[in-house]
């Protein structure tokens, strides 16, 4: 996994759901987080953005950071309308978090 343990991964899956009210975030930010935590916690068979199957379990930083990167080439797509492009922010927003490249997790 990324450089944050396993637990506080699980954890922000759980807060993600409270606080997007609070945060004023849209629901399609949450449909992009909410699977990248899950498929970072290696419970689920494809990545979020990918769809790459490659991992078994919980996905390497390589791994991780592959969809950090698919993410960002589709929310810098000129063609993105908002709603796919708030996912692709979720999936980003969470996966950076999980790799250390955000202090806290959205």
């Amino acid at each position: 996994m990324g450089t944050r343990a396993y637990a506080d991964v699980e954890l922000a899956q759980k807060q993600l759901d409270a606080t997007q009210a609070e945060r004023g975030r849209s629901p399609q930010f949450s449909s992009g987080a909410s699977p990248a935590y899950h498929w970072a916690l290696g419970r689920a068979n494809r990545s979020p953005v990918t769809g790459a199957d490659e991992t078994e379990g919980v996905p390497d930083l390589q791994a991780l950071t592959a969809e950090v990167d698919a993410a960002v080439v589709q929310m810098e797509d000129p063609a993105s309308r908002p709603g796919p492009r708030d996912h692709s922010r979720g999936v980003h927003d969470a996966l950076a978090w999980v790799c250390g490249h955000r202090d806290q997790a959205p």
